[in-house]
């Protein structure tokens, strides 16, 4: 199996939501609270030395992946063949009467839920539709500063490095992220 995961360069990264927008729009994701690619400001600092970065918080497909456990309907799975972290939204019963569990496992908040009642959990497929035609996920396609790379992890690592954290991420050996950094220091 080959693990895919995801490269963010956060030293190119300015904030422009425009992975986030492409996301939305590729997966016909409602405007409302979902959304699979969050992007978070990081603030630090004050005048004269104040400090801004970026950071990227899409499904990181864990190898250890915390909601597939929390799960109570096991509607949520990991691909054999590529490691991609899916979830069968008809399986799903609904975030009310689970309790959001899944979102609550996930220590990068990558489940999300829609604003209806009892919304189904939804979160970043890693374009599996786009990635069976081998096409690159809409984000990385989309990022203007080329910041975000998405692949095998192996092949990230190799050319990017093996750099576990990032300013406002916190890595886990536990749940084993599938992603790896060029941080702003």
């Amino acid at each position: 199996m080959s693990q895919y995961g995801f490269y963010f360069d956060q030293t190119r990264c300015t904030g422009c939501f425009t992975c986030s927008v492409a996301c939305k729009d590729w997966n016909d994701v409602d405007a409302g609270p979902a959304n699979w690619l969050p992007v978070k400001p990081i603030e630090r600092g004050k005048f004269p030395a104040p400090h801004l970065s970026y950071l990227v918080l899409p499904c990181f497909h864990c190898e250890d992946p915390p909601c597939r456990t929390a799960c109570p309907a096991d509607a949520i799975a990991k691909r054999e063949e590529d490691g991609i972290v899916v979830v069968d939204r008809e399986k799903c019963v609904g975030g009310e009467e689970c309790g959001v569990r899944c979102l609550k496992a996930c220590p990068w908040d990558a489940p999300q839920f829609g604003p209806e009642d009892n919304a189904r959990m939804q979160k970043c497929d890693f374009c599996l539709e786009r990635r069976e035609k081998d096409q690159q996920t809409i984000c990385v396609e989309a990022c203007p500063m080329f910041a975000l790379d998405a692949g095998p992890i192996e092949q990230l690592i190799e050319r990017y490095g093996d750099v576990s954290a990032a300013d406002g991420f916190k890595p886990s050996e536990r749940f084993r992220p599938s992603v790896t950094f060029k941080p702003k220091a």
